[in-house]
């Protein structure tokens, strides 16, 4: 694995690229790791995944505990790894063991891409790229104590876990702050449970580079969409769409009746495949019937949807306005939602 910064605002934010020996392409950073079940994100076959925006789509999320039940680490080391058994050559995989309580069982299978473990007590890595795990809770103290030991490791990259767990926006950018700022800058930084929006920016303007989130797969589940724009940031739902099972400017619920008869795309303007093929009856009949195309269809919308933010959020970075671009985003959802509040 390679990394490397490339552009930096006058704040914390900064744009990189990451090179994974799997990938024929560049990675670049900040970036969205697509959350997986057993490999592949959730709903969405090998052979739809060319239908999400490349090489942006190819940083998955496993977990090696989705792969306890079912083929056994000799068979898929036999098969030749998790790349070849998933038929994903051209992907790179990032496997975040939660065992900072449980220990992880013996799995000693991997290919030249891919790691093995083994108890948190006698772990090891082959062939894969470490990253150091930062907590520290909201203790300014003790993340700011973890992340200098473990910044002294010889790790590839860093994981800072515990975010999302309760702590309130305000009390977050001096806990995140805590962490960068005495992280090796030339190192890539991963981190779970900053999923909203808001929460993405204000982690990138900390100076994360990685976002291991299940948000998209909520969403999906629950029936919504990502609505909120992205080339301009000002209304344009009209109030008679909000409040229909927790739709807002941001979102819109496509189990609502509203839409059993909208002939029209989930997203105006949206290149997406589910938006050029498909329109919100249709999705609506099929969450009704309790179809899985409507999930996949929805997954498809929603990961092309928030990989294209961070695609601007990148090219933001890039031109050196990116508090700009935070400051009028983060006002333009504010203003939506207290909007959506005053329509209930």
């Amino acid at each position: 694995m390679k990394f490397r910064v490339e552009a930096w605002t006058n704040g914390r934010a900064r744009a990189g690229v990451l090179q994974l020996g799997s990938c024929l392409n560049p990675i670049e950073t900040p970036s969205l790791l697509l959350c997986t079940r057993k490999g592949l994100p959730p709903f969405v076959s090998p052979d739809l995944l060319s239908y999400l925006p490349s090489p942006d789509s190819h940083l998955l999320q496993i977990s090696p505990l989705h792969f306890l039940e079912g083929l056994s680490p000799k068979t898929i080391s036999k098969i030749g790894g998790l790349h070849k058994m998933l038929g994903l050559h051209d992907y790179g995989f990032v496997a975040v063991p939660r065992d900072s309580i449980l220990c992880l069982p013996e799995c000693d299978s991997s290919n030249k891409f891919g790691a093995s473990f083994e108890t948190p007590f006698g772990r090891h890595l082959a062939g894969g790229s470490v990253f150091g795990a930062i907590v520290g809770g909201c203790s300014v103290e003790e993340r700011q104590r973890c992340a200098n030991e473990v910044a002294r490791r010889n790790v590839s990259g860093y994981w800072i876990g515990g975010f999302g767990l309760g702590e309130c926006m305000d009390e977050r950018p001096a806990l995140l702050n805590a962490v960068t700022d005495v992280l090796p800058e030339e190192r890539p930084r991963q981190i779970c449970g900053l999923e909203l929006p808001e929460e993405v920016l204000q982690g990138i303007a900390a100076g994360i580079d990685l976002f291991d989130s299940t948000y998209v797969y909520h969403l999906t589940i629950a029936g919504f969409a990502l609505t909120f724009p992205l080339d301009r940031f000002e209304k344009y739902l009209s109030d008679s769409q909000l409040n229909h099972m927790g739709s807002d400017y941001t979102k819109i619920n496509l189990r609502a009746t509203l839409y059993s008869k909208d002939t029209s795309a989930v997203l105006e303007g949206c290149t997406c495949y589910t938006c050029k093929n498909h329109t919100k009856a249709y999705i609506n009949h099929l969450l009704n019937v309790h179809e899985m195309l409507a999930q996949t269809l929805l997954e498809l919308h929603n990961t092309h949807h928030y990989l294209r933010f961070f695609r601007l959020i990148r090219e933001s970075i890039k031109a050196g306005n990116f508090e700009q671009f935070r400051e009028k985003f983060i006002q333009s959802r504010r203003d939506h939602l207290g909007l959506a509040a005053v329509c209930a």
